[in-house]
């Protein structure tokens, strides 16, 4: 059992990594298409402040993921075989150049494990329905704030200098990157802390909550999933960074200060209430606020719905990935651990 657990571990910090590689493009793709920062610096800066996410945020997004499927505290190849569809959809998204929730896959992958191991009452919906609904509002939350922010910029600075205007926010955007990366990381990580947590309590190495309760997240899981995430977001996806930071819209530097802001805010709201939002919602709503202040021709909408379509249909078919491994680890005898 132990031998499981260090193999679903070590499967959660691939995940991780993969998670960073993707949202790379969230944290720095605005940053890059403005060109305040080169691609290389862009792409250390970000995976710093997501490393030091640990020191400002708490867990609570970590525990709601613990508690969407609690099956999965009681069953190790439940919590492999969400893992293993989460990575599948994730990787091939990534390879794709497409933005999707990474968050999103691997909530999917639970719970299509989930259902396939113990049916529908498996899911804690109650711990499920913000996520659902914030699929739909992230991106929009994130279009109304680009949109006021824009417009507030835009009045603010009416009768100022375009040159001189331009370097306030290219300087401006490396604090709102900052803010952006941070936010990416008090988010995005927890969901790794919650999974690798689930399978600690699963398999024996740590004691299992009182019911009703999310199992604590300890120290050296913080520490991990944040350089996981960190080490990623260095790396890049460069396709995704390719498809969010030019495709989308083009961008000056008072609208990536704004889209970045507007993101950030998003992101570090819902981590200290819990609930696991997409960083690539957030960010590509905002993106698109700005864009539409400027002009509605500014948006590239074909871009766009190709990506509205990749988050949609993410959860489901992360889950269906999910299942078919959980089928597919019980046809390998696998049951025993669980």
């Amino acid at each position: 059992m132990l031998t499981m657990v260090i193999v679903i571990v070590a499967l959660a910090l691939i995940f991780d990594f993969i998670n960073g590689m993707n949202d790379a493009a969230n944290a720095i793709a605005t940053v890059v298409s403005t060109r305040v920062l080169t691609p290389k610096q862009a792409v250390a800066w970000a995976a710093f402040w997501n490393a030091a996410a640990m020191v400002f945020v708490g867990t609570a997004v970590a525990k709601t993921i613990s508690s969407v499927v609690p099956a999965a505290q009681q069953d190790l190849v439940l919590v492999m075989a969400g893992l293993i569809g989460a990575i599948v959809w994730a990787h091939g998204c990534t390879h794709l150049g497409l933005p999707i929730s990474v968050s999103h896959s691997l909530i999917g992958g639970l719970v299509g494990a989930g259902w396939a191991a113990r049916g529908a009452d498996a899911i804690n919906m109650p711990k499920l329905e913000p996520t659902l609904w914030f699929i739909f509002l992230a991106p929009l939350i994130g279009m109304v704030v680009g949109m006021i922010l824009m417009t507030t910029v835009f009045w603010i600075f009416a009768n100022t200098m375009r040159s001189k205007a331009d370097r306030v926010f290219r300087a401006g955007q490396i604090l709102s990157s900052a803010c952006f990366g941070l936010g990416h990381g008090s988010n995005d990580a927890q969901k790794i802390m919650g999974i690798i947590t689930v399978a600690l309590v699963a398999g024996g190495v740590q004691a299992a909550p009182a019911p009703g309760q999310a199992p604590e997240v300890q120290l050296w899981v913080i520490v991990a999933a944040h350089t996981a995430i960190g080490l990623g977001t260095l790396l890049g996806g460069w396709r995704v960074i390719r498809t969010m930071g030019s495709k989308l819209t083009k961008l000056r530097s008072e609208q990536g200060f704004c889209a970045e802001m507007g993101g950030s805010l998003v992101l570090l709201l819902t981590a200290q209430t819990g609930i696991p939002v997409s960083t690539t919602h957030s960010i590509t709503g905002a993106i698109m606020g700005t864009g539409i202040v400027k002009r509605m021709r500014a948006v590239r909408w074909d871009t766009a719905r190709r990506i509205v379509w990749a988050w949609v249909l993410t959860i489901p078919l992360a889950a269906l990935m999910g299942a078919a491994s959980y089928w597919l680890l019980h046809l390998m005898g696998l049951d025993h651990f669980s």
